[in-house]
């Protein structure tokens, strides 16, 4: 996953399909539990076809220790079938999304 520091506090990672995925989520997951503060991540979902459960599970750890460290996780540019995943599992309710990296970064530069 190439991850890109967009500022100081804002990365930007562009995710990919399994069975990339569950490694990239883990390298993030790292990144934040080292207790970076404020760091606002922006993941770019337009590669990602299909979520698993394990996918899910880590895209909700990922967010509780974003949010633990007063950062935030927009994702954005969600395929259909992805965004069925998450309305299926109700996730649609705890995750901020954005049509575009553009959007999302606006939205983490303004705490949105």
């Amino acid at each position: 996953m190439p991850l890109s520091d967009w500022s100081e506090n804002v990365v930007i990672g562009e995710m990919a399909d399994e069975p990339v995925l569950s490694d990239d989520l883990k390298l993030l997951i790292a990144r934040v539990e080292k207790k970076e503060p404020n760091l606002h991540l922006v993941l770019d979902m337009r590669s990602v076809t299909y979520l698993n459960s394990s996918n899910l599970a880590q895209l909700l750890q990922l967010r509780k220790t974003v949010v633990a460290a007063e950062g935030s996780l927009h994702l954005c540019g969600v395929r259909d079938a992805v965004w069925s995943i998450l309305l299926m599992t109700g996730l649609d309710r705890l995750f901020k999304f954005t049509d575009d990296v553009p959007t999302a970064l606006a939205a983490a530069q303004l705490g949105l």
